[in-house]
C-alpha cells in the first residue's frame, strides 16, 4: 500500500491593536490598526498568498489531480481579505474549485477558547464554518484547532460537535515511542480520528530550509521526496504556516521554486501518494487511542500552552477578558461580540510571552511590541476601555 503524504497549510492574520493609551480609556473605542494590517497583509499578498496558489494551483493541474493540499484559513484573516484584498478570496476560489484541495474548521478568531469556554468555542466554530461555506461552497469536515491546541478534553469537545477528525501535534512528550506516521484516536471518545504532525519533516521546511549552518543544507526536492520515502507508517503529516513561503523566508531563499518543483517530485516515488486529511479518515484505521490529559500545541520547544499563558500577564489578561463572557451572553450585542472576538486572537497573547533562549528569536521576529510589557499594557488599555463598554450597556439594559 502506498504510503500517504498529506500537506495542510495554517492561514492566519490577526487584527492588530493600534497604539491605545490610558488617557484613551472610556473615551476612543477604536481599537484597530487597519492601516498597519493593511499594509502588513498587501504586502503578504504579493510575497505568499497569490504567488503560492497559483504555484499549488498550477501543480494540481499539471499532476492531474493527484496532487491534494488542505487549508484552515481563520475568520480574521478572511475578513481581511475581504476588505483589503479580495483576490486572495477568488485565488482560494479557484483552488477550491478543483476538488483536490479541503479546507478545515476552527476557531473564527484563532482563539484559546477551547481553554475557557466551551460556549464561546462552539460559538465561533458554527461561525467559522458558515463562512467557509459561503466562501468557497463547500462544509468543513475536518478540524484543526488554534496552533493545533488538543488534549483529551477538547477532542471530545470537537467530537460532540459534529467531527470525527482533528489534527494535533507529534509532541515528542505525548508520543513516547510511537510514531506520528499513523492514524491515532482520542482517549476519552475513540470515534474522534487524530492525524498528527511529523514535526521534524515539516520544520525541515518551515524553519531550516534558508538555514545554511543546517547540516542538510540545500534542501533539495529529491532529497526531501526520499526523506517521505523512507519514513516509517503509514501517512506522514506536513503541516506549517502558509507564510512560511515568501513571507517567513523569501523568494530569493529558493522557497517557492521548491514548492513548485515538490508535488511532482513526490509523485514520481511509486511509493507515495497526496491525500487530503478527510481522504485519510476515512482510508485509515487507527493504530491505537493516544493519551493526552494536559494540552499540547504546536509552539515552540515545549510542544504546549507557555507562548500564550506561560506568564502572570498573559493569564491576567486571558482571565480578565473572558470573564466577561457571562455579562456579553446577557447583552447579545453585535458590536461587543466582534471586538469580543478580536480581542481573542491568541496573538495579542503571544506579543506578551516572556520567553527567550532558544525560542526568544521566533517571538522577536513576529511582534510588533520592543518589549512584552508594552505589549500588555496597550492589551489592557483596550481592554479597560472595553470593560467599560460592557458594564455601560449592562446598566442601560437594567
Amino acid at each position: 500500500m502506498k504510503k500517504s503524504v498529506c500537506l495542510y497549510f495554517q492561514v492566519h492574520q490577526p487584527t492588530r491593536l493600534r497604539l491605545y493609551r490610558f488617557f484613551d480609556i472610556g473615551k476612543d473605542s477604536h481599537y484597530y490598526d487597519q492601516f498597519i494590517n493593511r499594509t502588513i497583509l498587501r504586502r503578504i499578498v504579493q510575497n505568499c498568498y497569490l504567488p503560492m496558489n497559483e504555484i499549488l494551483l498550477q501543480s494540481i493541474k499539471e499532476c492531474k489531480g493527484k496532487f491534494k493540499v488542505a487549508f484552515s484559513i481563520s475568520g480574521s484573516a478572511l475578513e481581511q481579505f475581504e476588505r483589503f484584498a479580495p483576490e486572495v478570496i477568488d485565488s482560494f476560489r479557484d483552488l477550491a474549485a478543483t476538488g483536490c484541495v479541503e479546507f478545515l474548521s476552527e476557531t473564527y478568531y484563532h482563539s484559546l477558547a477551547s481553554l475557557r469556554s466551551p460556549a464561546e468555542f462552539k460559538l465561533q466554530v458554527s461561525k467559522h464554518k458558515d463562512l467557509i461555506k459561503k466562501l468557497f461552497g463547500v462544509e468543513p469536515v475536518t478540524f484543526r484547532n488554534t496552533e493545533l491546541i488538543y488534549s483529551d478534553e477538547i477532542g471530545s469537545m470537537v467530537y460532540d460537535l459534529g467531527f470525527n477528525l482533528m489534527l494535533t501535534e507529534g509532541a515528542r512528550h505525548i508520543m513516547g515511542w510511537k510514531s506520528s506516521n499513523y492514524m491515532y484516536s482520542n482517549d476519552i471518545q475513540p470515534k474522534l480520528k487524530l492525524l498528527l504532525r511529523n514535526y521534524p519533516l515539516s520544520d525541515d521546511i518551515a524553519f531550516r530550509f534558508s538555514n545554511k549552518d543546517w547540516s542538510e543544507w540545500p534542501l533539495t526536492v529529491e532529497k526531501y521526496a526520499d526523506w517521505l520515502s523512507q519514513a516509517e507508517g503509514d501517512i506522514v503529516n506536513l503541516f506549517m504556516d502558509y507564510e512560511t513561503f515568501g513571507e517567513h523566508q523569501s523568494a530569493d531563499t529558493g522557497i517557492l521554486d521548491f514548492m513548485r518543483y515538490l508535488p511532482a517530485e513526490i509523485l514520481k516515488r511509486s511509493d507515495l501518494k497526496f491525500v487530503t486529511p478527510a481522504e485519510a479518515g476515512k482510508k485509515l484505521k487507527p493504530a491505537s487511542t493516544l493519551s493526552v490529559p494536559q494540552p499540547i500545541s504546536w509552539a515552540d520547544e515545549e510542544r504546549d500552552l507557555s507562548a500564550w499563558l506561560g506568564n502572570e500577564l498573559q493569564q491576567d489578561a486571558f482571565n480578565k477578558l473572558y470573564g466577561l463572557t457571562e455579562k456579553l451572553s446577557i447583552l447579545n450585542d453585535g458590536t461587543l461580540w466582534a471586538d469580543f472576538g478580536h480581542l481573542q486572537e491568541s496573538d495579542h497573547l503571544y506579543y506578551m510571552c516572556t520567553k527567550f533562549f532558544s525560542d526568544g528569536e521566533i517571538h522577536r521576529r513576529f511582534n510588533p511590541y520592543d518589549t512584552p510589557y508594552e505589549a500588555f499594557i496597550n492589551y489592557m488599555n483596550v481592554l479597560s476601555d472595553f470593560i467599560i463598554r460592557v458594564n455601560d450597556a449592562l446598566a442601560e439594559k437594567q
